[in-house]
């Protein structure tokens, strides 16, 4: 006799869920109670009346959905460990007792919005803006639950991800961050979508529509002040508008039409510089001011580009260059590689610590970036940047003799050749771990900053077949509301 497969839930049913841990993405995982009877029935459309169905606890050992994608097929309803559909839902919490409206079903899983609070953790706060509900703005994951929370379930999705992908076991603590206010005001960036009635706002969750928010809570007060959602931007796409806490220079970037300037200037928004671009294209030209802000961060200025990357987070740069540093332990006369350098912030701290008698290679693709990291680090002529794809600009120019490298790719995480050129095998003989690298000319230590713990436990995982170890995990709260998280691994070659 064929079993028959697990209830699906369709999009409109609602729901009665036991709330179980939470994954990578903002979401926490539920599954279907098939009860004593057989398979659980759906209460139906949400409008409708009746009781809901319930479901126990679940774990995320199958899998979580990444950010803006699906889940992966480990998900399915017919696991064996789980034969349940699983249930990915947002606005709650691990442990709670749930009423939810799904809003995406699939053949292996379903995502569910939280509409109704039945049990609520000890956890759980008010959120401070009004629009990080469910139907509401996707730009925050975790305002329902307080900032210790928030840090502890980052430090279990981290976890989690490094022991599913990775197959190793960490201690974790998701460490503050400096420079926010109880977590709000502190996004020194923000992209803001304009709508079809020119109105700049923020996307609704896993929708292109565009909602009007007026002031984001978690905008730095300098982004807010520019007033780029208090004005129409007639046949814009978006308005992204960045700022320096420190000097107070902000820079709005306009991509589609440009409004017609006013002695230089948008009128009804404050900026130092203006730069526009096409829909789709990433070439900007400036408009209006010199192109670009400067940064400080580890006790000097930084030029990038108005429209390049910098840490969003005011206290991220100074953060992530004393973890790196302390990382790496350089030396005077060390070589070391700064790969997907952007503007040249690690290069240039590493730059100052080996001094004129070692160097630092840095190598990045963007050529903004790349003028930007040679402007900055002009002063220490032994740091030099290249430009070009990192595995074919180390595949051409080797190692260059560097014991050390830093890591900070983009989400996607570092592409295998790289990994693969960095893991040359030493010739070293018996020299003490510790030296092994510097005395052998090969790259010994690394440090590996990444924003996603998805694709960071997948490159730990490749360099551990590689014969690197983990030496050190860190975490930092440099996205708080969201369910963002930087990390900082250290490895190390192993004996």
């Amino acid at each position: 006799m064929t079993a028959s497969p697990p209830h699906l839930p369709e999009v409109g049913d609602l729901l009665e869920l036991s709330v179980g841990e939470a994954v990578h993405g903002g979401w926490c995982v539920a599954r279907t109670d098939p009860g004593p009877a057989g398979p659980a029935s759906s209460a139906g459309p949400a409008a409708s009346a009746g009781p809901a169905a319930s479901a126990g606890p679940a774990r995320a050992d199958a899998a979580a959905p990444s950010d803006a994608a699906a889940p992966s097929d480990a998900a399915a309803p017919s696991d064996a460990a789980h034969p349940r559909p699983v249930i990915f839902v947002r606005h709650a919490l691990p442990g709670e007792r749930v009423r939810v409206v799904i809003t995406q079903a699939t053949s292996k899983f379903a995502r569910a919005d939280a509409v109704q609070i039945l049990n609520a953790s000890a956890d759980r706060v008010q959120p401070p803006c009004p629009h990080a509900r469910p139907g509401g703005c996707g730009g925050c994951d975790w305002q329902h639950a307080s900032l210790p929370a928030q840090r502890a379930l980052k430090a279990a999705i981290v976890r989690q991800q490094l022991r599913r992908i990775a197959g190793l076991e960490r201690d974790l603590t998701v460490e503050p961050v400096p420079g926010d206010e109880a977590g709000l005001g502190w996004r020194t960036r923000v992209k803001f979508a304009v709508g079809r009635d020119g109105v700049a706002g923020l996307r609704r969750h896993r929708s292109h529509d565009v909602m009007e928010i007026g002031d984001c809570p978690i905008a730095h007060p300098l982004v807010t002040a520019a007033r780029a959602t208090g004005r129409i931007w007639p046949g814009a796409a978006s308005v992204e508008v960045a700022a320096v806490p420190g000097s107070g220079q902000r820079a709005v970037v306009v991509t589609g039409a440009m409004p017609a300037l006013d002695g230089g200037g948008v009128p009804g928004v404050a900026a130092d510089t203006v730069l526009s671009g096409k829909a789709g294209s990433s070439r900007r030209t400036v408009a209006r001011g010199p192109g670009y802000l400067r940064q400080r961060a580890a006790g000097r200025d930084w030029r990038v580009s108005a429209a390049g990357f910098w840490q969003v987070h005011p206290g991220a740069a100074d953060t992530l260059a004393a973890a790196v540093l302390g990382a790496l332990r350089p030396r005077p006369g060390d070589v070391a590689l700064d790969l997907y350098c952007g503007a040249g912030l690690f290069a240039g701290i590493l730059a100052e610590a080996v001094g004129p008698r070692g160097a630092v290679i840095g190598i990045e693709v963007d050529a903004a970036a790349v003028r930007d990291a040679r402007h900055n680090l002009r002063v220490t002529p032994w740091a030099r940047v290249h430009r070009g794809d990192v595995a074919a600009v180390l595949a051409r120019n080797g190692l260059s003799g560097a014991s050390l490298a830093v890591l900070d790719p983009p989400r996607t995480g570092v592409a295998r050749p790289v990994i693969e050129l960095l893991s040359a095998p030493s010739s070293a003989g018996a020299v003490p771990r510790a030296d092994r690298a510097r005395r052998a000319g090969q790259v010994g230590r690394i440090a590996y900053v990444s924003c996603d713990p998805a694709t960071l436990a997948r490159d730990i995982a490749v360099l551990a077949a590689a014969g690197w170890e983990l030496e050190e995990l860190r975490a930092f709260d440099a996205f708080p509301m969201t369910h963002h998280v930087e990390c900082l691994a250290t490895l190390s070659r192993g004996s």
